[in-house]
């Protein structure tokens, strides 16, 4: 089976559960709440991207928990154990990097643009997107199963290395969206490439952790 195919069924999982509801509703308030017309396009940006991290951590822990034990064991006698691992952190993923694009519409709709160039300021919203949702899914992958598997101590893991994202100086996440607030204040955009970089090697370095540990658990 292939890693494409696997995606679709877990996709297919997580649509038919609605658990998704929860955390996209939240995003979806998060958004209404900081984001206001006229608001510098750069910082509605920013906080349309912050607001990814723990949204993309609570949909891994939706997607590693969709399958019944049964049904995962089956999975993964079928296509590995590591292969069904990553297709569920590839899901999650996707799924949060949907509802940022939606989540970096609504903040450019809303947001002024007119100081800086449009196309520099939805490129550097679109990268600091995809940094805060691979950050959080690196959260979310070392924060639920097989790697944390009580309920409660993973939600608690997965709140607390959210806030860590948010606030440590060397998070990824942080970085961007701080290049985004302080361009909020200047007439130039940088692009958050090297928090990209490191986004892409934590959430890698995060996932394969999670999907060896898959392994050897089963």
């Amino acid at each position: 089976m292939t890693l494409t195919a696997l995606m679709h069924y877990q996709g297919a999982l997580l649509l038919r559960s609605q658990r998704w509801i929860a955390p996209l509703v939240l995003y979806a308030a998060f958004l209404a709440v900081g984001i206001r017309s006229g608001d510098p396009a750069p910082d509605a940006l920013g906080y349309a991207a912050a607001g990814l991290v723990p949204v993309t951590a609570w949909l891994v822990r939706i997607c590693v928990t969709a399958e019944p034990p049964a049904a995962r064991a089956c999975s993964a006698a079928a296509a590995g154990p590591v292969r069904v691992h990553a297709a569920t952190l590839l899901t999650a993923l996707a799924g949060a990097l949907l509802a940022g694009a939606a989540g970096a519409a609504y903040a450019v709709l809303l947001g002024d643009l007119e100081r800086r160039p449009a196309a520099g300021t939805v490129l550097a919203g679109a990268v600091a997107v995809a940094v805060c949702a691979l950050t959080g899914a690196a959260v979310g992958a070392v924060c639920s199963r097989p790697l944390v598997r009580g309920r409660g101590l993973a939600v608690l893991a997965g709140g607390v290395g959210s806030l860590l994202a948010w606030v440590v100086a060397v998070s990824p996440a942080r970085v961007a969206v701080s290049a985004l607030v302080e361009a909020a204040r200047s007439d130039t955009v940088p692009l958050p490439l090297g928090a990209l970089a490191g986004a892409l090697l934590l959430a890698g370095a995060a996932g394969a952790a999670s999907a060896l540990a898959s392994a050897r658990r089963s």
